[in-house]
């Protein structure tokens, strides 16, 4: 069952007029996500398995990368790490999280392109781009989502 309980999908979840703006970092702070509508679920269908749509944390680290490189992503903003941990820890057993691998290769191939102007390969940049995705999923496995050993 998919359930809405404050995702979206992409890189932008949340209008800034939804969130709260972090003083010392000027960073945009979403809405938490709606647990009391989760657990409400969990009563009615117990263990019956949820699975969250746009649940993108959307790393603030790749969007740096990103803005710094000569992308334009103002603002954009996604679910904190803790309220997915959290929700791993309930009857949701699938998280969907493509927007951050976006993120990491479009982060690691700005990058490249920037330092490596004049390169052109697809094997040149996409080999970081590959070590940035894998780099973020083994976080989000091991130390977000907590799936690793659960196969």
């Amino acid at each position: 069952l998919a359930i809405s309980i404050g995702t979206s999908h992409g890189a932008y979840k949340f209008k800034p007029e939804q969130c709260t703006r972090d003083p010392k970092t000027g960073k945009l702070v979403p809405p938490p996500l709606a647990f009391d509508v989760l657990h409400a679920i969990e009563q009615k269908l117990p263990g019956f398995p949820i699975v969250l749509h746009g649940s993108s944390s959307v790393p603030q680290d790749e969007v740096d990368t990103i803005n710094a490189h000569g992308g334009k992503l103002p603002d954009a903003v996604g679910i904190p790490e803790e309220q997915l941990r959290e929700a791993s820890r309930s009857a949701v057993c699938k998280i969907n999280i493509d927007s951050d691998s976006r993120l990491a290769m479009t982060a690691a191939i700005r990058k490249y392109f920037d330092e490596h102007p004049e390169h052109f390969d697809p094997r040149q940049y996409l080999k970081p781009a590959r070590e940035n995705m894998k780099k973020m999923y083994m976080h989000k496995i091991v130390d977000v989502l907590g799936s690793n050993d659960k196969l």
